[in-house]
């Protein structure tokens, strides 16, 4: 098993939006990096939900693969924001897996925390210039935020 943290805006789509919808794709997402990450991403992973350029930013749950990578519907769609016009059906380039949520946590984990606590030293989120979407988590990283949100 894999971990992993999903960075979103929750004005874009939050974890109380994840916990509504039960499952969705986790579409959209443009970094060729983060797009190689989600395509590593198996059926049953574990990812953290963090939320970010928002107060307060940190992790505010947990989430499960439930479907391996696939084509993203929305890089063919002229009217989303997330087409991509140099992708085609028979040579896609931009994948999703589906989430499902799996818990809220009953207070964030800030990354503030994270920053400070020396257990968590290394993890990706708390680097400087780290901006990327999709990031994989050591395990001892993700059982120490769950234990402690």
């Amino acid at each position: 098993m894999n971990y992993w943290l999903l960075k979103t805006e929750p004005s874009a789509y939050s974890i109380d939006d994840l916990k509504r919808d039960k499952t969705t794709a986790w579409e959209g997402v443009r970094n060729y990096q983060a797009r190689n990450f989600m395509q590593q991403m198996k059926k049953g992973d574990l990812c953290l939900f963090y939320h970010s350029s928002t107060e307060p930013v940190g992790v505010f749950g947990v989430a499960k693969v439930t479907k391996e990578a696939y084509p993203d519907a929305s890089q063919f769609n002229k009217k989303d924001s997330h087409f991509d016009p140099k992708a085609t059906k028979e040579k896609p380039i931009w994948f999703c897996p589906d989430i499902t949520f799996v818990k809220k946590f009953k207070e964030p984990f800030l990354l503030t925390h994270i920053k400070a606590d020396h257990a968590l030293r290394g993890i990706m989120v708390a680097q400087q210039g780290s901006r990327l979407s999709v990031q994989p988590v050591s395990e001892m990283h993700f059982t120490y935020i769950t234990k402690n949100a």
